[in-house]
């Protein structure tokens, strides 16, 4: 005889949760979706996703705070063994593993996708000549801390830079970085707590998938086209998962080299408005554009 259709849903609900507590998607003390939003994203009634949580708690994976919902318990994940995780991993799709290869690999092996440039490509006469100035200077310009917005000279370049391209922004609203990695970290640590959704490329910059991966941020792929991302697919997915973020490259696209054109802009900005959807450009290479773009107004990010 089959199982009774609620209880099959009830199944599916709680090995989901489970595949995410084996994920480490949750870790012991996150809070876990509200019922609701649990519901609504997999598509079960709301009694379904309580019968699930009720059951997981009688199993003492998870607790449930009055008022305050529902949080993976202490016991729920074992000490994380990267001895032991590390071999197990699916090598073609795991970013963590690609960021190793890309970083570990020979000089001379060629790394396309990884985010940066050649050293070939980069003007390295000048580097030299700005190092030694750099090595004359006071002593406290080698060894004290600077402010933590960044050298005031260089905030105040790029605010004229900005202002060329129509972009009204004064130095005390440009952070610097050590890379584009560190601001999107930024970034994701002042917007988002652990199971916000977050749309992504497909494909995309692995390193943005390693991140969000270490934000535990769920993160969901939208198939980018020539012309920018799908926005049929982009639109289902913004109404489905409700992410609190699209992270992109909106010229010089990483890896397809595709850039965004306006038509696909305008829509793509118009979608951001209905969701209330936050869009996070990496901007570092462009310059590197043949011709300005027109499209997404040009970002503030940090340089790589």
């Amino acid at each position: 005889m089959s199982q009774p259709r609620t209880a099959t849903r009830t199944a599916e609900v709680m090995n989901a949760i489970r595949a995410r507590l084996a994920s480490r998607a949750l870790g012991p003390g996150d809070r876990l979706p509200s019922i609701r939003r649990l519901a609504r994203s997999l598509e079960v009634s709301p009694s379904t996703v309580v019968e699930a949580y009720d059951r997981l708690a009688a199993d003492g994976l998870i607790r449930s705070r009055r008022g305050a919902g529902f949080f993976v318990a202490p016991q729920a994940a074992a000490p994380l063994a990267l001895a032991e995780l590390g071999p197990k991993l699916d090598q073609a799709i795991d970013p963590f593993w690609v960021s190793r290869q890309s970083l570990d690999a020979e000089p001379e092996t060629a790394k396309p996708g990884c985010g940066w440039l050649p050293p070939d490509w980069m003007p390295g006469d000048s580097l030299r000549r700005a190092l030694r100035q750099l090595a004359r200077g006071k002593d406290a310009m080698l060894a004290d801390y600077g402010t933590t917005r960044g050298p005031l000279p260089l905030r105040s370049l790029l605010a004229r830079k900005f202002a060329a391209e129509g972009l009204a922004v004064g130095p005390d609203q440009i952070l610097l970085t050590g890379s584009g990695t560190q601001a999107i970290d930024l970034v994701c640590r002042f917007l988002l707590r652990p199971g916000d959704a977050v749309l992504v490329d497909d494909p995309c910059y692995f390193n943005f998938q390693a991140l969000l991966r270490a934000h535990q941020a769920a993160v969901v792929g939208v198939p980018y086209t020539a012309a920018g991302p799908d926005l049929a697919r982009f639109a289902e997915a913004a109404a489905t998962h409700r992410p609190r973020l699209y992270l992109t490259n909106a010229a010089l696209h990483n890896p397809t080299g595709a850039t965004l054109s306006p038509a696909t802009a305008h829509r793509l900005l118009t979608l951001a408005a209905e969701h209330e959807l936050t869009i996070v450009e990496d901007d570092i290479f462009a310059d590197f554009e043949p011709e300005p773009r027109r499209g997404l107004p040009r970002s503030t990010g940090s340089p790589a």
